[in-house]
């Protein structure tokens, strides 16, 4: 199955008040055809693999993923964990863990046999399948940039499948044969239509999981700066020679970035632009050191909050809404 090409299809930011915060958006064309891919591959599956990026599991899980995989078992694996913070990551994976039907590993570019470790994975959650009879039968599905194309190329031993540091490079579905009676089956990445964890959208900008069109550079650094000033001040210290990290708002600290970097323009006008840059391909290049940012506890506060003030919206939205019109959404 061919997918409509990335540069073809409309990429569009909508944004709203959640206190001061903007909610980035990101749903391209292609994607809603991958939505229904996934609705019908999902009728044969056996067990459902989400690749979620160890930097930032909660936001990276999709909710859409949820109500397609018809309470199928479910293998979270953690790519890029040698990127994240190793404590943050055992909490992640306890977490998942925890839940019924529900298996969780960590995978990095060091693991010798993924292949060996995602079978095993798959075998515990669905212990009746396998023999040439009742091949296992798996869907692998993850957010755009989490590392898929990475792992596939590895599972299959060649350079089988495009990868990048960018959202929506994989545009074909693949089956790959782990072994005469495993088969995988790979799409490309998803995100879901409607972001509601106003955190979330920032920090899957920061991670490359949305499209370069559809956040503001700066607002979006300057979020990422927040949580690091508050969480891995060290960090920014070691990276950009500043002393008390702790001591600045972010946007003092996007300033001294932009000075320590020599981001500045004509007549020592600071280019806050070309510094937020800067930090976003420091923390995607793990120049910043292993960095993850969310834990458990933290995400389940953000997305009670996404859910209260979704669901204002909603009423706001019935009660005083124009009548419906017809025709596409506008972004």
């Amino acid at each position: 199955m061919l997918w409509p090409n990335r540069q073809s299809v409309g990429q569009c930011i909508h944004t709203y008040q959640a206190g001061l915060s903007m909610a980035i958006q990101w749903f391209p064309g292609h994607m809603h055809l991958t939505r229904k891919a996934i609705g019908e591959r999902i009728k044969n599956i056996d067990v459902v693999i989400e690749m979620l990026d160890s930097r930032l599991p909660g936001s990276s899980a999709n909710p859409m993923l949820a109500e397609l995989i018809q309470g199928k078992p479910a293998l979270k694996v953690l790519s890029k964990q040698d990127l994240a913070d190793p404590a943050r990551t055992n909490l992640w994976l306890a977490h998942y863990n925890a839940m019924t039907e529900v298996r969780a590993i960590g995978l990095d570019t060091s693991m010798v046999s993924p292949a060996k470790a995602l079978m095993e994975a798959c075998h515990q959650l669905a212990p009746l399948r396998g023999g040439m009879v009742k091949p296992m039968r798996v869907l692998i599905c993850g957010i755009p940039n989490v590392g898929k194309s990475t792992l596939i190329n590895t599972l299959k031993g060649k350079r089988a499948a495009k990868t990048g540091d960018e959202a929506g490079v994989t545009k074909t579905e693949q089956r790959i044969a782990l072994a005469d009676d495993f088969y995988l089956y790979d799409t490309p990445g998803v995100l879901w239509p409607r972001i509601i964890v106003t955190q979330s959208g920032f920090n899957l900008a920061a991670s490359g999981a949305i499209g370069i069109n559809a956040f503001d550079d700066e607002e979006v650094a300057l979020e990422l700066l927040r949580y690091l000033i508050a969480h891995y001040p060290a960090a920014l210290a070691k990276r950009y020679k500043i002393s008390d990290p702790s001591s600045l708002m972010e946007e003092a600290m996007l300033e001294a970035v932009a000075r320590s970097r020599a981001a500045v323009q004509t007549g020592g006008r600071i280019n806050t632009t070309k510094a937020a840059q800067i930090v976003i391909q420091d923390f995607r290049h793990n120049a910043l050191g292993r960095i993850t940012l969310e834990t458990p506890q933290e995400f389940a506060v953000w997305l009670a909050e996404g859910k209260r003030t979704d669901a204002e919206r909603t009423e706001r939205k019935s009660k005083g809404a124009p009548a419906k019109q017809s025709g596409k959404p506008k972004h």
